[in-house]
């Protein structure tokens, strides 16, 4: 008979009443019951959690949040290129959504200079990035901000990376130190 909880020894028996079963002196306990049934007066002992679950999807990816100059780098071939690509390779991409807007304005900056193709190239190889792209915190990303005196587009970068407790990947100096210093306060 299968171990039921105290006052359910009889359920499922069709009403028939069935004696606890208490365990021969020497028996070997059935295999996977930890517990011995109830009222036998043997010590319980401690129940073994188990736990099996896939790979961890930041052990095989980790993430990274990239700002503009970044995702700039790779998809309009900027002389650091090399560098963006070699940092992306295998990561998780997290960054805002203000990130379209900042591709949109570098893409339209491309075509004011004649480089209509090299936009419209760079556009569509963004579009197809895996970036999995965010809302912010407002008040927050408004305080970081004043903080560490940045643009609020900078600040939304540095607030989703401590969000996500994740490393950020720029090529702009001032928000990598604000970065370095905010990051590293985080308990």
């Amino acid at each position: 008979m299968a171990h039921r909880p105290p006052g359910l020894e009889n359920a499922g028996t069709g009403g028939r009443r069935v004696a606890p079963q208490v365990p021969r002196a020497g028996a070997r306990p059935t295999p996977g019951r930890r517990h011995p049934p109830a009222g036998t007066g043997q010590p319980v002992s401690p129940a073994r959690l188990h736990i099996a679950e896939p790979p961890a999807q930041y052990l095989l990816r980790p993430p990274l949040v990239v700002d503009c100059s970044v995702i700039a780098g790779t998809v309009f071939n900027e002389p650091w290129r090399g560098t963006a690509d070699a940092q992306i390779a295998g990561r998780q991409l997290h960054a805002p959504y203000l990130l379209q807007f900042e591709i949109t304005s570098v893409a339209v900056k491309k075509l004011r200079h004649g480089l209509a193709d090299l936009a419209t190239d760079g556009l569509r190889h963004a579009a197809s990035m895996a970036v999995e792209l965010h809302r912010i915190e407002e008040d927050a990303v408004a305080a970081l901000a004043q903080q560490y005196r940045l643009s609020a587009y900078d600040a939304a970068y540095l607030w989703l990376a401590a969000d996500l407790r994740c490393p950020l990947a720029t090529f702009d100096d001032q928000l990598a130190a604000a970065a370095r210093a905010h990051l590293a306060s985080l308990a």
